[in-house]
């Protein structure tokens, strides 16, 4: 079944008994604001260090500075997201000769050394600071701040059904996952952080969030 049909069914049988609609849509707004805010003046802030980073990939290896790829947001809505480029620029061909080396359950690739990262591209990932572009997608409403991350089509189409309810939000830079051990989580434990998320969402949350985040950029072990 297509992700929207999935969606469609999924909110044809959800109960909204015990929801406050009016503080959920309160709590949206203030997201937004902060979500607007908050990216406006990371890319400024971070603009020496993203131009450093920039210069750095284009003298590693060849190909684009960015990359962008199509992902699954809120509701479904598909959207690019952009990357620094930390791979080699043939890596999407050579990931399917390493398909059986996957470390990760259900259908998320992961690897620990996976040969098509670069040698900028394992610094940049071990940072997260190849994530710092999606800033650009958080501005213009994509992604939020907190939220779960975005799944790539191939992936959502193979959630189960109780796994659909990550896309009840807008996805983001951060959330339980990133915090909570990242790639040493398997599959079906991420999931269900992503839904822990969703249910219990709230300004207080979404903060503490971020600022355990700023730790990553310091250097994560389960981050590749």
């Amino acid at each position: 079944m297509e992700i929207q049909s999935r969606l469609d069914a999924r909110d044809a049988t959800k109960s909204t008994m015990g929801i406050n609609i009016k503080k959920r849509s309160i709590y949206t707004c203030i997201k937004r604001i902060i979500d607007i805010v908050g990216s406006f003046v990371g890319l400024i802030l971070l603009s020496p260090l993203i131009l450093v980073v920039s210069i750095l990939i284009k003298i590693d290896s060849d190909g684009a500075v960015f990359f962008s790829q199509e992902r699954i947001g809120l509701h479904g809505k598909r959207f690019k997201m952009y990357k620094f480029r930390s791979m080699v620029i043939n890596a999407e061909e050579l990931k399917a000769r390493l398909e059986k080396l996957n470390e990760m359950s259900g259908p998320m690739f992961k690897m620990k050394e996976d040969p098509r990262v670069t040698k900028i591209g394992k610094f940049i990932r071990r940072t997260s600071i190849d994530e710092l572009p999606q800033l650009l997608n958080i501005l213009k409403g994509d992604m939020s701040l907190v939220g779960p991350r975005p799944s790539l089509p191939h992936e959502v189409e193979k959630f189960e059904d109780w796994m659909m309810e990550r896309l009840e939000v807008k996805p983001g830079l951060t959330c339980y996952w990133q915090v909570s051990g990242r790639n040493d989580i398997d599959f079906e434990e991420w999931m269900k952080l992503d839904v822990k998320y969703v249910r219990e969402r709230d300004l207080w949350l979404d903060i503490k969030l971020i600022f355990k985040t700023f730790k990553v950029f310091l250097g994560d072990e389960h981050a590749r």
